[in-house]
């Protein structure tokens, strides 16, 4: 018996071999299959090469050649401009800069072709396998999601720039730039090598995620986490570069402690020293900020402030991505109940990794926060709007403010900041300081990012209850889906923190009206709901002549006001539609609260304790 199983196990060995012989052929096939498949599916994709000139920057015309080289030309080649720039919740109509269109086959001669909706042209190739379409672009608008050319440098957004052939979103592109005159090229896409100033996009998401910044910018490089950080920056102003990077780096390096790793081989930043604001990109920002205000310090704590926000965007929003938020729809809104967290998160986070970077205190923290708190506390809109539906309406609302704003709206990245820091207390009070908001975050990246899949706000609830050890239902509804007043101390107070509020302005009269006063015009410029302005028939835009028939300026309005006592009638004499009309105005009582941080009296030692490891100093 023993000879013969050991005869039987030669023949299986014969046998096994035979058939893993047969499965490695198969497998061979097979790959090779797949690889012919997407060899072919590569060569179905057009060939398309951008080339940006600036040859005039007075003019404010970018000048664009666009090449399609593509053996399944269609009949009808349809070129698209996007109508958004991921990032920045707007419909903007880019196709409207775009001007002296032509088109072309490989040899010069002109092709038919026509605009057949707002952004898109339709052209006949005939039988050319190459079309050349050059335009221009007027590009005269300096913010993080538009185009500015002129004598100082060349900001663009792809996105608002270089059309896309219809349904062609995954070709990869090439982007040759030509300067003007002495300037530098900068860009998060990769080089391609041995081309001057030519860099390649692997597909239209990440083409339209690179900015650039073309002019004779100063530049700091630096490095986090072992990988080359950079920044640019166009504009005299009075900025210290280096220290710009040591700070940056602090930031990066406490960001990175979160996640566990820095997700991009590199990092950009390009700065304009005009206007204000910043945009993500996968592996860049642009950001604006006024030239002479990086001092004194909190004017630079607010920029820090800002490339913190930028920064923790690599993760939250460029990687663990809200539902429709990626690979997105350049032609249509892209809804979305999360704004709150793409942003509201990210905005919690900027004063989170200056703290721990030892750039601000603790105290500097919560005294912002109690700021943000005053701010929502005096907008009636907060019992008009949830944050999902802020996030939600952001495309109609949010980049549309208007006079009535105040009344019937909220910002999701302020109110978002604050429920962020509620439920990061929530989180740490109950799982007894064991889990944070910073283990959400981090699940998020490893359970969504990296397996190509969006959250839902379902998941993003379900990742905070895994976190707390408990249901937050209660949370949820109040203050997300909600409109609830947020009940601040008996959250807050699981650190041993009282949120405190005082009215200093109880005893003094009231009109509520907010005003502005320019060119000697004293004008209104919104009502908030409740006030005795908006009560007793004061309009947005009324222009103030007079108070008690005295000349109104602003100045003489407030001090006249102070004066007086809740319930004192005034007589306003205002310019309405060009109609002189008297108000009479019974003042009211201010009852607006300015709010602060304070210790608990009585702080037990696990409130102390949960302090300390939200802060990491003691609680004081």
């Amino acid at each position: 018996m023993r000879k013969f199983v050991s005869r039987l196990s030669i023949l299986l060995v014969i046998f096994s071999f035979g058939l893993m012989f047969q499965e490695t052929k198969a497998s061979s096939r097979k790959s090779a299959g797949k690889s012919k498949k997407a060899s072919v599916a590569r060569a179905a994709l057009p060939d398309i090469g951008y080339t940006v000139s600036m040859t005039r920057p007075w003019t404010h015309l970018l000048e664009v050649e666009m090449r399609v080289r593509w053996e399944q030309m269609p009949a009808q080649l349809e070129l698209k401009m996007p109508v958004w720039t991921p990032g920045s919740y707007l419909i903007r109509e880019y196709a409207r800069h775009v001007q002296d269109l032509s088109a072309a086959n490989a040899s010069g001669t002109g092709l038919k072709w026509e605009k057949i909706n707002k952004n898109t042209w339709q052209i006949i190739p005939g039988a050319a396998k190459e079309v050349v379409v050059r335009y221009k672009v007027y590009a005269n608008e300096l913010t993080v999601r538009t185009n500015e050319l002129n004598s100082e440098h060349a900001f663009w957004n792809n996105s608002a720039l270089l059309l896309f052939p219809a349904g062609q979103l995954a070709a990869p592109s090439t982007v040759r730039v030509i300067p003007y005159g002495n300037w530098k090229v900068a860009t998060g896409l990769r080089p391609v090598p041995g081309q001057t100033n030519t860099f390649r996009a692997e597909n239209f998401d990440i083409l339209y995620d690179s900015p650039f910044q073309v002019s004779d910018f100063k530049e700091k490089t630096f490095t986090v986490a072992g990988k080359p950080h950079r920044i640019v920056v166009t504009g005299e102003g009075n900025y210290d570069l280096d220290q710009m990077a040591i700070d940056t780096a602090k930031i990066g390096e406490e960001a990175i402690k979160i996640f566990g790793e820095l997700p991009t081989e590199d990092y950009l930043i390009i700065l304009n020293l005009r206007g204000r604001g910043g945009l993500e990109h996968l592996n860049s920002t642009a950001l604006q900020w006024g030239r002479f205000n990086f001092r004194p310090r909190s004017q630079y704590i607010a920029f820090l402030n800002l490339v913190a926000h930028e920064y923790f965007h690599l993760w939250n929003v460029k990687r663990i991505r809200p539902d429709v938020l990626g690979p997105f729809d350049y032609e249509n809104e892209n809804y979305t109940k999360l704004l709150w967290v793409a942003e509201g998160t990210t905005a919690y986070y900027e004063g989170i990794l200056l703290q721990r970077a030892g750039l601000v205190t603790d105290k500097e923290v919560l005294d912002s926060r109690a700021t943000l708190i005053e701010q929502l506390q005096a907008r009636p809109g907060r019992h008009q709007t949830s944050l999902e539906e802020a996030s939600l309406d952001a495309w109609v609302k949010f980049y549309r403010q208007d006079q009535n704003a105040i009344n019937n709206q909220i910002s999701y990245y302020d109110k978002g900041e604050i429920v962020n820091m509620m439920l990061d207390i929530t989180i740490r009070t109950f799982s007894d300081g064991v889990r944070s908001l910073d283990d959400v975050m981090r699940y998020l990246y490893e359970e969504f990012y990296k397996k190509d899949r969006n959250f839902s706000p379902e998941d993003f609830k379900a990742a905070c209850e895994k976190a707390a050890g408990r249901s937050l239902d209660d949370f949820f509804s109040k203050y997300v889906s909600g409109r609830a007043e947020i009940d601040y101390n008996s959250i807050v107070g699981g650190i041993g923190l009282r949120l405190v509020a005082t009215q200093p302005g109880a005893d003094r009269a009231y009109l509520g009206a907010d005003l502005a006063e320019a060119e000697g015009r004293l004008t209104v410029r919104a009502v908030p709901a409740g006030s005795p302005a908006f009560e007793q028939g004061l309009n947005f835009n009324d222009q103030i002549l007079a108070i008690d028939g005295y000349r109104a300026t602003n100045a003489f309005l407030q001090s006249y006001i102070g004066q007086k006592r809740p319930g004192d009638t005034v007589k306003l004499t205002v310019f309405r539609f060009d109609r002189l009309l008297d108000l009479e105005i019974k003042l009211g009582r201010n009852e607006r609260a300015t709010y602060a941080f304070q210790p608990l009296a009585n702080a037990t030692e696990v409130q102390k304790r949960l302090y300390r490891e939200y802060f990491g100093v003691e609680l004081n």
